[in-house]
């Protein structure tokens, strides 16, 4: 009993002992606790005084939300202000998918349904492309829908679908003035024509609006506004019913003559505006299908050819400019028939001697030839380039060709001999009207423009007066009665032109295809319009440029002189009638 009193004793004693303070140890743990205060105020300090972008990042990703607001293309019209191009608000069906498997995922099929069938979807491929990209925010279903469809969508209240503003563009004129305008992609940028050279101009810059939101989606903050700027407008030089005219008789052509294309370019002599440009086939640049390479190009100013009997006109200015032949000067064509080395060039009737204005106006091959041997190569070549041919015709058109000018140390005498009736060379459409409208500019030569000029481009004269209105005259009496190309003539007006037909060249030699071709202007007494037709590889007997286009030149030349209010200037002065039958005296001596 008393042993277990004592050792109650002892601990009694032992609780009523006071706790035993250690120093160090007190001392380690406000260190500790000082050291980790330390630590939280310098990752408090680093953070937001030394690199506070990054958690300012973090919290801008989460809230801050920028909504585009797409400006407007710029408006593309014709000289009269008709509308080419114009630009009308559409919108964009877009899928959260995320958002989408957040509430309830693809259950309610039937609405799902009705959404891939008002977009023209198959349906399973619309779920399908839903469930391959669950882990994205942000799909587009369908781009560019109506208005109506758009309505459609909204009412169908599916999660996770929106809709978003876009603009789309359309074209009135179609596939009248396709190739000249040309066409924008699905994000409104322009891939061919003028809306793609003209990208930069015609494009607008898209506002923005950046907000602040909440976990809910609700706006807490408005942050910026940055205002959108339309596109500028764009004037071309053309006449929308010049165009509508000249498409009607291309696409005539092409169907009548089973032909591969034809292309007219009309030119105003004096401003050097394009007046028309137009090929067929052609395409409606409204309906996507129909965005073929071999639609779309404008051969205008893509497809280089050689321009036959076209060119003559050009070597008898030449040999004028260069005193090797005038007026007056007689030329012996002999039976038909030249030798040139080892070869021959032919005539298709035999003109015997005659003056310029009859070897144009029978279009000798041995009369030009001649002129072409009598004056050094760079003489004939220095006349094609300073009226246009071989260079850039000045419209900026993007996908221009050059054409093809050959570049010899030697010259043959037949290859300086055909180089006078078309062959050797190769020319543009556009290259080929230009050339024509120097003439009508009696020798000015300036750059052609696609938009609609304020002020006459100044250009430069490459050719004397005198001698080009002696050409001018020329000219008209091949229209006559007599001449190869008097199915260009039209009624009531004094028309020069010059028929064409050129072999189509081929992989060793040249095929048995043609283009037919006229180039003229209108009137001859002070000309207004230069245009050239050009009809490619027209099939059956008929093939000559004679027979195949200038008839097309007459019909589009009478609309277009009607059209631009042109006054009549029927009559030949007594001048062309010495000049003609003094060709004809010459002719049959």
């Amino acid at each position: 009993m008393k042993i277990f009193k004592r050792q109650q004793s002892k601990n009694q004693r032992r609780q009523k002992a006071p706790p035993v303070f250690i120093p160090w140890r007190f001392g380690v743990i406000c260190a500790c606790v000082a050291l980790a205060m330390l630590a939280l105020v310098g990752r408090a300090a680093y953070i937001q005084v030394l690199e506070p972008g990054k958690l300012i990042q973090e919290g801008d990703m989460r809230s801050l939300r920028v909504k585009a607001m797409p400006s407007a293309r710029g408006m593309i019209s014709d000289r009269n202000g008709e509308s080419l191009a114009v630009s009308v608000p559409v919108q964009a069906v877009w899928a959260d998918p995320v958002q989408i498997f957040k509430n309830g995922g693809l259950e309610q099929q039937d609405r799902w349904y009705a959404l891939a069938d008002v977009l023209g979807l198959e349906r399973r491929q619309l779920l399908s492309r839903i469930e391959k990209n669950k882990q994205r925010r942000f799909i587009y279903l369908q781009r560019q829908v109506s208005p109506a469809m758009a309505a459609y969508v909204s009412k169908l209240k599916l999660p996770g679908v929106g809709l978003k503003d876009e603009s789309r563009r359309f074209y009135p004129a179609g596939e009248v003035s396709a190739h000249l305008v040309g066409v924008t992609g699905i994000d409104s940028h322009g891939l061919e024509g003028v809306e793609r050279t003209y990208d930069g101009w015609l494009t607008g810059e898209p506002g923005r609006r950046t907000v602040r939101k909440d976990r809910y989606g609700r706006v807490v903050e408005n942050i910026s506004l940055k205002q959108r700027e339309p596109g500028k407008p764009l004037t071309l030089s053309i006449d929308q019913r010049l165009q509508a005219v000249a498409y009607r008789a291309v696409k005539q052509a092409v169907a009548d003559y089973r032909a591969t294309s034809a292309t007219i370019v009309m030119v105003d002599v004096r401003t050097g505006e394009i007046m028309a440009m137009v090929n067929a086939p052609s395409y409606n640049p409204n309906n996507r299908d129909q965005l073929q390479s071999f639609r779309m190009r404008n051969r205008a100013i893509t497809d280089a050819m050689e321009p036959g009997s076209t060119i003559k006109p050009f070597v008898v200015l030449a040999a004028m400019e260069n005193g090797v032949a005038d007026e007056d000067t007689i030329i012996d064509t002999g039976n038909g028939i030249m030798q040139v080395g080892g070869s021959r060039v032919r005539d298709v009737s035999k003109v015997g001697k005659a003056n310029l204005a009859r070897i144009l106006q029978k279009s000798s091959n041995i009369g030009v030839s001649k002129l072409s041997l009598a004056m050094p190569v760079d003489a004939v070549l220095g006349m094609y380039s300073s009226v246009g041919l071989g260079d850039a015709s000045g419209i900026n058109l993007i996908g221009e060709a050059q054409g093809f000018f050959p570049d010899r140390r030697r010259w043959s005498d037949f290859e300086r001999a055909t180089l006078a009736f078309g062959y050797g060379i190769s020319v543009t459409p556009i290259q080929l009207a230009r050339a024509y409208a120097t003439l009508g500019a009696v020798g000015v030569n300036r750059p052609l423009s696609i938009l609609k000029t304020e002020q006459v481009v100044p250009g430069r004269q490459v050719a004397s007066v005198e001698n080009t209105r002696k050409l001018l005259s020329m000219l008209e009496m091949v229209t006559g009665k007599d001449g190869s190309a008097k199915r260009a003539a039209v009624p009531g007006y004094r028309v020069g032109a010059k028929t064409g037909t050129a072999k189509k060249a081929a992989a060793g030699g040249y095929s048995d295809e043609y283009v037919a071709m006229t180039a003229g202007l209108a009137p001859i007494s002070n000309p207004r319009i230069a245009m050239v037709v050009v009809v490619n590889e027209p099939q059956g007997d008929k093939y000559y440029g004679g027979a195949i286009a200038a008839p097309i030149f007459s019909e589009v030349m009478e609309s277009a002189l009607q059209i631009l209010n042109v006054p009549p200037d029927a009559g030949t002065n007594e001048k062309l009638n010495i000049v003609h039958n003094r060709g004809n005296t010459h002719a049959g001596t």
